[in-house]
């Protein structure tokens, strides 16, 4: 059986090559050092190894979402409609959705820096994904007009 279905048809998904995963920003604002996302984890499959280094909480609109840890042990699952308060400088790990699709609001808080580092299994390499990276892709989406179909603004 599956889950309660969260209504996206008007929301146009972009993706992060950094993240693996689909994403939609509703706000990026620099005067309180925030972003809102959502981001939709495709069934079955984690994410890439990151960690979080700002403050953020979820809340899970659709599915579930399962934390791996870097040995890819499974850490926790979160179901629809939990809310969890997350620490900067936590362990890394992978996200994922279990066998339906997850979408999740992220909000991240704590500055205008870098949110994520993004780690490469095969060369050890870090990628750094933060405010600027939200806040252009919000500006695209605006352009696009993508933020008009499902009513939101910007600061």
């Amino acid at each position: 059986m599956q889950g309660y279905r969260f209504d996206d048809r008007n929301i146009t998904w972009r993706t992060f090559d950094s993240l693996g995963s689909a994403y939609f920003v509703y706000a990026a604002d620099e005067q309180n050092g925030s972003v809102d996302v959502l981001i939709k984890f495709p069934s079955n499959r984690q994410g890439k190894l990151h960690q979080h280094l700002m403050a953020y909480s979820t809340f899970v609109l659709q599915g579930e979402l399962r934390f791996h840890r870097p040995n890819g042990e499974l850490k926790e699952i979160r179901p629809t409609g939990s809310y969890v308060v997350g620490a900067a400088n936590g362990e890394p790990h992978t996200e994922g959705a279990g066998d339906e699709e997850a979408i999740v609001l992220f909000s991240i808080r704590g500055g205008t820096g870098d949110m994520f580092a993004i780690f490469d299994k095969q060369t050890d390499e870090v990628r750094k994904l933060g405010f600027a990276d939200f806040k252009a892709a919000l500006a695209d989406q605006i352009a696009s007009g993508a933020t008009t179909k499902v009513g939101s603004r910007a600061f």
